[in-house]
């Protein structure tokens, strides 16, 4: 939790409760499902929390904004982004049916109200957003093919309307196969870890 408020230290009250609480929730669902590696759970607020809020330092969203999370596994990145930003809408979404079980039970837990939890495939969901989100789901060629068209164009945040993927290693050629332009955020310009020394957030927008 001292590395959330090292890096946000303006949280409210309430953001910090939910934050705190989050270790607690993760470890009783992962003791029944295992959506974290073991071996990294002591990490969780590093690997996996400060990680997802990476997004927030390269794009806050405005009140208001639709954010879809792709392949949200056990709630990352939504979950901490849900918590950086309470008014923002979030729909978490995984094919794997237990993963959304935990988002389920780890939201009601914080008490999010913002998170909408949906099981299925991201082809299969018939709505439109403001910016989609992920963590290293799958190559971005076919990342891009599944959700281009469920962005819609405009500026919901401090970045147009677009995608914000989270990924790590060398990029370059995987990126230039979608044939579109992409800025690269280097976390490690953000946060001092030596864990995100080669992790980048990825982002395109929608124009």
């Amino acid at each position: 939790m001292e590395l959330i408020l090292k890096y946000f230290p303006d949280l409210s009250d309430e953001q910090r409760r939910q934050f705190d609480a989050l270790y607690g929730l993760y470890a009783d669902w992962n003791a029944k499902i295992n959506v974290v590696s073991r071996k990294d759970f002591d990490q969780l607020y590093l690997r996996h929390v400060l990680h997802s809020l990476a997004i927030a330092r390269v794009c806050r969203f405005e009140a208001g904004a639709r954010v879809l999370d792709v392949g949200c596994g056990g709630g990352f990145p939504s979950v901490p982004l849900a918590v950086m930003f309470p008014e923002v809408h979030f729909v978490a979404a995984d094919s794997i049916r237990k993963k959304i079980a935990v988002v389920e039970g780890v939201s009601e837990g914080l008490g999010l109200k913002n998170i909408e939890p949906r099981w299925g495939r991201v082809e299969e969901i018939d709505r439109r957003f403001d910016y989609v989100v992920s963590r290293a789901v799958t190559a971005m060629p076919e990342f891009v093919k599944w959700i281009w068209t469920k962005i819609e164009r405009g500026q919901k945040g401090t970045l147009p309307n677009g995608i914000l993927y989270l990924k790590g290693g060398d990029l370059a050629e995987e990126l230039a196969l979608t044939r579109m332009k992409w800025d690269l955020y280097d976390i490690s310009d953000f946060f001092e870890e030596e864990f995100f020394e080669t992790k980048k957030v990825v982002y395109t927008p929608k124009i």
